[in-house]
């Protein structure tokens, strides 16, 4: 994957649009604030809450793209490779679910 490319990309957008990252905290508490959002989305569109015309406005990807900057933010000033992060994840997950999920009744 190329998500150092992105990583890349969002230290560029910060070198020369910001000032600097927000320290971790800070971001931390953006990416919660963003996933609110994706929520609040989510729930009113998909789910059972009534959608308000306001909502209605609403681009679920650029949330989605909300929370995704923050995340490469945080990775970038932790110092997080999310390239080798996720192949190795989705390599562990890969063999920990090889048939966990083909074998859920649930799922049928």
């Amino acid at each position: 994957m190329e998500l150092k490319l992105i990583q890349k990309k969002v230290d560029d957008w910060i070198s020369e649009h910001g000032v600097r990252y927000f320290d971790p905290l800070t971001n931390m508490a953006q990416l919660c604030e963003e996933v609110g959002e994706v929520a609040r989305v989510i729930s009113r569109r998909y789910g059972e809450q009534s959608e308000k015309d306001s909502d209605k406005k609403i681009d679920l990807g650029e949330e989605l793209s909300d929370v995704l900057f923050v995340v490469f933010c945080l990775a970038n000033q932790t110092g997080v490779d999310l390239d080798k992060s996720f192949n190795k994840k989705l390599e562990f997950k890969s063999l920990r679910d090889s048939d966990r999920h083909k074998n859920n009744p649930k799922l049928k």
